[in-house]
């Protein structure tokens, strides 16, 4: 295969990945780019192989280990996607991060060790190994710092996207202490003198020194994220992964990981800034942490106050005799596998000639699109989902808002100086005529903040697993 070909088909993946990121931009036409995606990555995955064999002189033993790669790598990617629910996305976007980040941390470290096996430098005559190129070391540096930080940070944003670790730093609230900015920043800098060191002098001990700083930094930088911030630490990570897979590119002369890894590197970091912006937070904001309040303290405070409370059959009664209709859907409704119910009892309303629409918030559930995901799933219209800044003008003239396990996303404590989440745009379900919430219990959301909108005279509750009362909501309507 000659290297004209290669050049060729890497740039037609890349063209592929191009439309698969167009393609994802919007419901209507993801299925095209997720076509788009696996089409590029089959191309590049082959051609890859393809040279991998030829480099090797077409021996038998190079071509079983890259079947057995493939063998391995696309077995267990098939496994976790079939086996995988929908409420455990956002971990195991999480899990495909670090393996990415972990990934270019070995690269780094076989091309540190053996330059001349990736065509870094050629050995002389006398089998003799040439010192790397500066600007080589200086690749290997960033792929691997970024690889590392990546995967530790990732690992760290599983824990707390899974929930169900007793182990502090896997938990949602934010680990903060004394000290901790400026503990962050020595470390960045003494990884980034021990780079520089490893360029200059191309010292292992430097070398792996730095990745340990790395690995560590990793961590510090997401234990004081707290769990409202996780949609923008997902989408941060996946530009993270991103960069490091386009540093070891350049560390390999490979085109492909150059384009592959500044696509997912520059359309992470925009999605970043997406998700703050609909948070109205910086990003540094973000990356220093501490976002919310008490939650022992929150819990406290619901005690002494009472709430409206009501069952299916009323809400049932509500909505029949409403005539438009906003629902809500939040993280409980993805942890509740709900999301088919709530079709069932749209299609249902609809049929009374009850207008019904969807709101979706940007930060809403645990990742960027995790609503968008979980209705899309569930074969709703898409012409019946908005968006926040799409939908919001509307709740004040809607008969009927149905929140379902969202809390954060509709707080109105955004619009309150002092609240952590002040200047946060929201869902402005408050404005509905009336308002349904149907949540497990009273518990705080992400944030860890107290929620004035279940408290209001308007609002009703109803207590329970959003799956079963939105079918038995469904029932009493028949």
């Amino acid at each position: 295969m000659s290297m004209n070909l290669v050049v060729l088909l890497y740039l037609v993946a890349s063209v592929c990945f191009i439309q698969a990121l167009k393609g994802l931009s919007h419901p209507t036409t993801s299925i095209r780019g997720n076509v788009f995606g696996m089409t590029g990555m089959a191309i590049a995955i082959l051609t890859t192989a393809a040279l991998i064999v030829e480099l090797s002189g077409g021996g038998a033993q190079g071509m079983v280990w890259v079947l057995l790669g493939l063998l391995v790598g696309g077995t267990a990617g098939a496994i976790m996607a079939k086996r995988v629910e929908m409420t455990k996305m956002p971990e195991l976007v999480a899990f495909m991060h670090s393996m990415v980040g972990l990934a270019a941390v070995f690269i780094a470290i076989a091309a540190a060790h053996e330059p001349y096996a990736f065509g870094i430098v050629q050995r002389g005559a006398d089998g003799a190994v040439p010192p790397i190129p500066v600007g080589n070391k200086v690749e290997l540096f960033l792929g691997a710092a970024i690889g590392a930080i990546t995967f530790s940070g990732s690992v760290i944003a599983f824990g707390k996207l899974s929930g169900k670790y007793k182990f502090r730093l896997f938990q949602g609230a934010p680990v903060v202490f004394p000290g901790q900015h400026l503990l962050n920043l020595a470390l960045g800098l003494a990884t980034l003198a021990l780079g520089i060191a490893y360029a200059v002098t191309e010292s292992h001990a430097a070398f792996y020194l730095m990745l340990a700083l790395s690995f560590v930094l990793g961590v510090l930088i997401i234990i004081p994220i707290g769990g409202a911030d996780m949609p923008v630490v997902v989408s941060m990570l996946n530009s993270y992964s991103g960069w490091a897979a386009a540093g070891i590119g350049f560390s390999l002369n490979n085109p492909m990981l150059i384009i592959a890894g500044s696509l997912v590197g520059s359309s992470g970091a925009i999605l970043s800034y997406i998700m703050c912006k609909a948070m109205n937070r910086s990003f540094i904001n973000v990356i220093l942490g501490g976002f919310g309040a008490d939650p022992a303290a929150a819990q406290g405070a619901q005690q002494q106050r009472t709430v409206k409370s009501g069952s299916a059959d009323d809400a049932a009664f509500i909505l029949s005799n409403a005539e438009s209709v906003i629902i809500v859907p939040g993280y409980g409704l993805a942890v509740a596998r709900a999301q088919h119910a709530v079709k069932e009892l749209a299609q249902k309303l609809t049929e009374k000639g009850i207008s019904v629409k969807y709101a979706i918030h940007p930060v809403a559930g645990r990742m960027p699109g995790h609503m968008n995901v979980l209705l899309a799933e569930a074969e709703v219209p898409y012409d019946q989902v908005f968006e926040m800044e799409d939908i919001n003008p509307e709740f004040g003239q809607t008969d009927v808002a149905i929140i379902l396990g969202a809390n954060d996303v509709v707080n109105p404590a955004a619009l309150q100086k002092g609240s952590p989440i002040y200047g946060m745009p929201i869902l402005e379900a408050y404005k509905a005529r009336t308002v349904i919430v149907n949540k497990r219990s009273m518990a705080t959301g992400y944030a860890g903040l107290d929620n004035e909108l279940f408290y209001m005279d308007k609002t009703m509750m109803v207590f329970g697993d959003a799956k079963k009362v939105v079918e038995d909501i469904v029932k009493a309507i028949e």
